[in-house]
């Protein structure tokens, strides 16, 4: 599978991937080799491996500039304090990880950003809700939807988070506030865009807290609600609620 994937990117990209299947003990020695080596410009590894922390050594293991998916220190630090560029001339961008900036481009396609206010403040005036807060995607997307702009409420199994530039969205990076009491009743309704992601079958989006015309986008595996329940909600009077998935 990998390598029939591996096989189309070369194709379609028009770049030359190469898959390197190497044991997990030898790891180490084979990134530091690639990091050297002048034939590799970007170097993606396939996680989790040890399923610990030593992904997490591996991942600060790779060099920065062959680091593509923005998994190392310097760009995850960069994500969080809203700094953009990685030179002072601003011509090289900070790479942010792929799920949460494939989530933005959709925000892009869709006009919630709008062009008209200055780049870095196009989320001004949006609410968003986010059902997840994992480290691979719901955090490091309430912090680029914050740092663009947006009031996020970040919701996960322990409660809800407002993240938030400031009023006037002043502050140069977002902040984080604990919303004391908060639940999904109280952040869905007031939400422009409610983005879920939540893995297993288990949760069920309660799509009728919903405001109309709301954006909804789903990137778990599993559906937020049974098809019965996503028809009613959208069939019901003076109701449209776009599902994207």
């Amino acid at each position: 599978m990998l390598l029939k994937a591996v096989l189309i990117l070369s194709i379609v990209s028009g770049f030359q991937f190469s898959l390197r299947e190497v044991d997990r003990e030898d790891l180490e020695g084979h990134i530091l080799a690639a990091n050297k080596d002048n034939d590799v410009d970007g170097i993606i590894v396939y996680y989790p491996i040890f399923n610990s922390r030593q992904d997490q050594y591996l991942q600060q293991l790779i060099d920065v500039g062959k680091d593509v998916e923005g998994l190392s220190h310097r760009y995850v630090f960069n994500m969080y304090q809203n700094i953009r560029f990685l030179d002072e001339q601003k011509l090289q961008k900070s790479i942010l990880p792929c799920t949460p900036l494939a989530i933005v481009k959709v925000l892009e396609y869709l006009k919630v950003y709008n062009t008209i206010l200055p780049y870095g403040n196009r989320l001004f005036g949006h609410s968003i809700t986010i059902v997840n807060r994992s480290e691979v995607v719901g955090r490091p997307l309430a912090a680029l939807l914050a740092n663009d702009g947006a009031s996020v409420y970040s919701v996960d199994v322990t409660g809800v988070q407002l993240y938030t530039r400031g009023e006037g969205i002043k502050k140069s990076r977002h902040d984080v506030v604990d919303k004391d009491g908060w639940k999904l009743e109280d952040c869905v309704p007031l939400s422009d865009v409610v983005i879920s992601g939540v893995p297993g079958d288990d949760f069920k989006f309660p799509t009728w807290l919903l405001k109309d015309g709301a954006i909804c986008i789903n990137f778990s595996t599993e559906k937020v609600g049974s098809r019965n329940l996503v028809k009613d909600t959208l069939s019901s009077e003076n109701s449209s609620h776009p599902m994207l998935t």
